[in-house]
């Protein structure tokens, strides 16, 4: 089974290339309605067509999970806020920040696949400092997932990517302050059973030249450009994947960062393949 994790930016042309990938599902995030001219073509999630939590508009863009194939089945699971949601439905804390669906793959068992997306954040008016930050939004997400989908202490299948807006291993500019904010993201999911699986080098191109920010040993791949920045001279990862341990010795993950590659979103394309 191949699945794709992508931001895709809120644009149409990804949606297209989605159709050419060889791929069996996507996980998606900034993902707006597709283009009428591949609508029809594919099998989004019936989720809420906005993220609806911290904007002064409900932003037109969520996160999906598409079917691109026959080889599997997909069972959508319903996504609902968390004051209206039953024991059969998936209650978030945000809606359109996280997607969920049971994929059944050609052999094997199921599998639920999730696709997180954790929003930028600013302070209360009344706090010193205009910072923005994601840690406590990918918090919420992690805490959605586990309360509906980690029931019991192992044997559960589970395969969880997207953006999360933050860095791995190293903080702003050495900072270790929010080397230690980050962190705290990466020691949940490893707590909660869900290992850090990439991508990381060698499954995609490092940054070059190397940023001063990260350590030399670190192992981590771009997947984001700045609007100052192109696929070439990208030097951030934002895009992570985690999957329970007995996933982990069947499956790859790499970033599909190559400049030649990247695709038309200022996120690469990360490909995770499950055997």
């Amino acid at each position: 089974m191949k699945i794709v994790s992508w931001n895709i930016a809120r644009k149409s042309e990804p949606w297209r290339w989605l159709m050419h990938m060889d791929a069996d599902l996507a996980l998606l995030q900034e993902a707006a309605p597709p283009p009428a001219d591949v609508a029809g073509l594919l099998e989004v999630d019936p989720g809420p067509i906005e993220i609806t939590g911290g904007y002064t508009q409900p932003q037109q863009w969520r996160t999906a999970i598409v079917r691109l194939s026959d080889r599997i089945k997909v069972e959508w699971i319903e996504s609902k806020p968390i004051a209206e949601a039953g024991t059969s439905e998936f209650a978030v804390s945000i809606p359109g920040t996280v997607a969920a669906a049971r994929v059944t793959p050609p052999e094997g068992d199921p599998i639920i696949v999730v696709s997180m997306y954790a929003q930028w954040r600013v302070p209360h008016d009344w706090t010193a400092g205009k910072w923005i930050a994601a840690d406590g939004s990918a918090h919420r997400v992690i805490s959605d997932l586990s309360e509906a989908f980690i029931g019991r202490e192992r044997g559960y299948r589970i395969i969880a990517a997207g953006d999360l807006n933050i860095l791995h291993g190293y903080g702003d500019y050495g900072n270790s302050y929010w080397a230690a904010r980050y962190r705290t993201v990466f020691d949940r999911m490893e707590a909660l059973g869900l290992s850090f699986a990439g991508p990381q080098h060698p499954n995609g191109r490092q940054a070059h030249p190397w940023p001063d920010e990260l350590p030399r040993e670190s192992k981590n791949v771009p997947t984001y450009h700045t609007t100052r920045q192109n696929p070439t001279t990208a030097t951030r990862q934002l895009d992570f994947v985690f999957a329970s341990r007995p996933l982990l010795k069947s499956m790859s993950v790499r970033a599909l960062n190559e400049p030649e590659e990247w695709g038309p979103s200022d996120h690469s394309r990360v490909v995770i393949e499950v055997s």
